[in-house]
């Protein structure tokens, strides 16, 4: 008699943490200049897909906006969180928008301080 044993399967659960973060472009002018700037970050991969562009990093990423104006040949405070968010389609982690800037994290702790949140433990009572 054969026996057969199922390979495990590559899309099988993991809740660890990926330790990541990111957002997804439009694929248009806007979003071709968003990547090539975050592009020139540490710890950014850019990765260009036909109807979209991917931009993951690990921990922490800065979209800082008056870098995306200068690169867009605008002013600075041309582009905000509203145009941001007019290009982009998707995120994961934590974002969060300042004045000047998106901050994506990775882990929500790491944004715990930004967002007001207190992280000691305290005892249920």
């Amino acid at each position: 008699m054969t026996t057969f044993k199922t390979a495990q399967s590559p899309f099988k659960s993991d809740s660890t943490s990926s330790g990541r973060c990111g957002f997804t472009l439009m694929n248009n002018q806007v979003g071709v200049v968003v990547a090539e700037v975050m592009s020139t970050k540490p710890d950014v991969v850019v990765t260009p897909l036909p109807s979209m562009i991917r931009v993951d990093a690990l921990r922490r990423m800065d979209v800082v906006y008056d870098e995306i104006s200068e690169a867009l040949g605008e002013e600075p405070g041309y582009f905000d969180s509203a145009e941001f968010e007019e290009n982009m389609s998707t995120h994961y982690g934590r974002m969060i928008h300042e004045d000047d800037r998106t901050i994506m994290f990775a882990n929500p702790e790491d944004a715990a301080e930004y967002l007001g949140f207190d992280l000691t433990v305290t005892p249920r009572r």
